[in-house]
This record gives structure tokens, sequence and C-alpha cells, in this order.
């Protein structure tokens, strides 16, 4: 997108608010389908919790795209946007029973990543198709909170619990349609990803009624200038070709299915927010934005890294900055950082914020969540109005203690 139509949209729509280029999302997808476009069957299910605008599950409907989701509130948003329920797999951890079988009533196919969920469900439901997620206990991932395939994850079914997964199997009669692995976020190492994958092989070869194997996801994308991502047409050339192989020695043409999230809408997200204050301080200046950590915790959370510009004034000399929001808490969103020259009321705009920004505000300090706009041929169209006073207190119950009786 050009500086001055975000500019625009920041006057049109008002500042904080949320921007998705839907150009760059199906050029990602587009990306992506082409790196594998040699495998004989291939599903791409896009992971909602990255970003759940019901706007963009129907954007990416339209290419062609199934999903993958972790509640039954997103499955919800899924059959809202026309999904229909075989193209959405559900893969929960630590839910309960009770929402595992209303998600498995729906139609949806279950992904289960624990013994014990496994055997209950296996018992009472045999003839429901279900996918096991293992967890090959291969480490992956940028960070500690977004590795999930290591031994100490709390995801997954661990390789070295097979004989007992293939007891339970046996003694319910089960049928189990898919195999799937997650390893993490930011994958850089094809090579770590291609020996997790043999180990998603093996453990396929004990089930022979299997009709896809999930590779997950955890693509990365480039955060700033010059940034290492990876090599998704690299991994397309080598996975494909061993997964080709495997197909053959398995004796079935299988699906081989991703879910990504990140990969698709991260780089197509913009956050634009206004500066209120520029401050001096003894060794900082600080520059202080009209939003916090309530509408982007992604730094605070676990250090991520938002390239930041001053759209309006781009051409600015540059100087150093912290920028920080008005929480009530410290929440600085970059320390120290080279951004063209600041002055109160210009708009700054955040960079890779498509994916787990608007997913994961809140209204902390009672504050409100901001408007999501989709950019898309040309125009912006509302996707999400800004929220009110009104929408915080909504479902607020008030007790009136002038009628409660005092004991006397």
């Amino acid at each position: 997108m050009e500086t001055n139509q975000l500019l625009e949209l920041s006057e049109q729509f008002e500042s904080p608010l949320y921007v998705y280029d839907a150009e760059k999302i199906q050029s990602q997808y587009h990306r992506l389908e082409k790196a594998f476009s040699k495998v004989n069957s291939l599903r791409i299910n896009y992971a909602v919790k990255a970003l759940s605008n019901i706007s963009i599950l129907k954007l990416l409907k339209q290419l062609g795209s199934g999903l993958d989701t972790v509640s039954i509130q997103e499955v919800q948003l899924g059959l809202m946007a026309d999904y229909p329920p075989e193209k959405i797999i559900y893969t929960p951890n630590g839910v309960s029973m009770e929402e595992i079988e209303e998600v498995a009533a729906l139609g949806v196919q279950i992904n289960i990543d624990n013994l014990s969920i496994l055997e209950q469900f296996g018992a009472k439901h045999p003839t429901t198709p279900v996918c096991i997620r293992i967890n090959p206990h291969v480490m992956a991932g940028g960070n500690s909170n977004i590795s999930v395939g290591h031994i100490d994850s709390k995801f997954g079914i661990s390789i070295h619990q097979m004989p007992h997964l293939l007891r339970i199997v046996e003694n319910t009669g089960m049928h189990i349609n898919g195999i799937h692995m997650h390893t993490g976020s930011d994958i850089l190492d094809i090579e770590v990803f291609l020996y997790a994958a043999e180990i998603l092989f093996d453990t396929a070869m004990h089930f022979k009624e299997l009709e896809f194997l999930d590779f997950g996801s955890g693509f990365k994308v480039p955060y700033k200038k010059d940034d290492i991502e990876t090599d998704v047409e690299e991994l397309g050339k080598k996975l494909t070709k061993r997964f080709t192989k495997f197909c053959s020695e398995y004796g079935s043409e299988l699906t081989l299915c991703f879910e990504p999230g990140k990969f698709l809408v991260s780089q197509s997200g913009y956050f634009l927010s206004k500066v209120n204050v520029v401050k001096q301080t003894t060794s900082t200046v600080f520059a202080g934005i009209d939003s916090g950590f309530n509408h982007l915790i992604r730094p605070m959370l676990y250090g991520s890294y938002h390239h930041i510009e001053n759209i309006s004034n781009q051409k600015g000399k540059e100087r150093f900055y912290s920028v920080v929001g008005y929480i009530c808490e410290t929440d600085t969103f970059a320390g120290n950082r080279r951004i063209a020259e600041i002055t109160e009321g210009d708009i700054l705009c955040f960079r890779n914020a498509g994916a787990y920004c608007f997913s994961m505000a809140s209204n902390y300090n009672s504050r409100t969540r901001p408007a999501e706009v989709l950019w898309y041929e040309g125009k912006g169209h509302l996707i999400r109005e800004r929220e009110t006073f009104d929408d915080i207190i909504r479902k607020q119950v008030i007790m009136d203690f002038n009628s409660t009786p005092v004991a006397v």
C-alpha cells in the first residue's frame, strides 16, 4: 500500500486503526500454492487465530483455503463465513470433551493431541474420523512461547508414547484419517523441519487408512529490510519430492496439508496510531501514541519487532525515539529506534500488524478496541467498527446497592 493511502484511511476512519491489504494476502497464498504446485493433492488451512475477522476468512475462502481452528468459536466463525464443515480442522488443547463432541457433531475434522481425550472420544465415537497430533520433540520457532514441538511442550502426543497410542486405537476400533504436527513459528532451518517430517512419515506408517498428513506451519516472514525468512520455495522442492516418495511407499495418494497464519496475513497488516506527545527526559525522547499494549501486545509479550515509520514525515531527518503507549504500565513498542523526526499529531505506521495483533487486543484500562479496514480493489472497506464505551459495559450487570437490605 502507498503512504498517501494509509494517511487517507487514518483521516477517514481515525486512529488507532488496523488496515489489511487484500492483495498481499492473495499473493502470499498463491506463493505457497506455487511452491507446492507439484504435489498431487495440496490443502492450505488458514490458522484463524492469527486474524479472525469474518471478512478476512471470506477473502481466503475465495482463494480456496480451508481453516485451522482451535476453539468452537473459531469453528462458528468459519461456518458463518460459509466454509463447509469438511474444510475445517479443529485442533484444541486442554478443552472439555463436551466442546470436542459439539464440534464433531458439526461435521468438522477433529484433531486430538492427548491420550486421555483420544481414549474417551474413541470409546464413545469410534466411527468418527480423527486426526492425531503428535509431538515430534523437535525444537523449532523463534521464541520459547511459539516453539511447540519440543519435549516440554503441552502440545501433541509424544512419539515415545506410540505403543500406548496404538493400543488405544486398537481397543476402541476408532478411525484415524490423519496425522498432524506443528513444531513452532518463525522456522528458518528447513533441514530441521524436514527432520521432523521424517518423524511424521514414520508415525504415519502405523495407520492404514490415512487421508492426509498435516505439517503445521510456522514459516517466518521478514520483519524489516533485508530480514531473513523461510525459503518456502526450497522447502516446496524438497518436501514435495519426499512426500511423493512417501505416498508411493504408503501405497496411497494422501493430501499434504499446511496451516499457515502469520505467513498469509502478517505482512498485509498496518497499525496506524497518532502521536499524542513528544516527551524529552534526561536520557530519552519518548513518542507517546494514542494506543498501548491493549491494542498491540506482541512487543511486550514476547519481544516481537515491528518496523515503525513516521508516515506524516517520511523524508524527515532521522532521530532516536522510544515509542510508548498510554497504558498505565510500561508498554514500550520500540526503544531507541531511528525514526524520521516526530512531532505531535504525526501518524506512525507499524508494519507486520496482520497476525496476532488485533486478535490479541483487549479492553485493558477500559479502553476500546480500534476499527479494522480491508484495502480491497483500491478502496478501504470497514470490516469492524471501532468499539464504544457502551460496548465495554454491555455485558456488565450493575448492582443497586441502595436497594440491598442492611443488617441491623
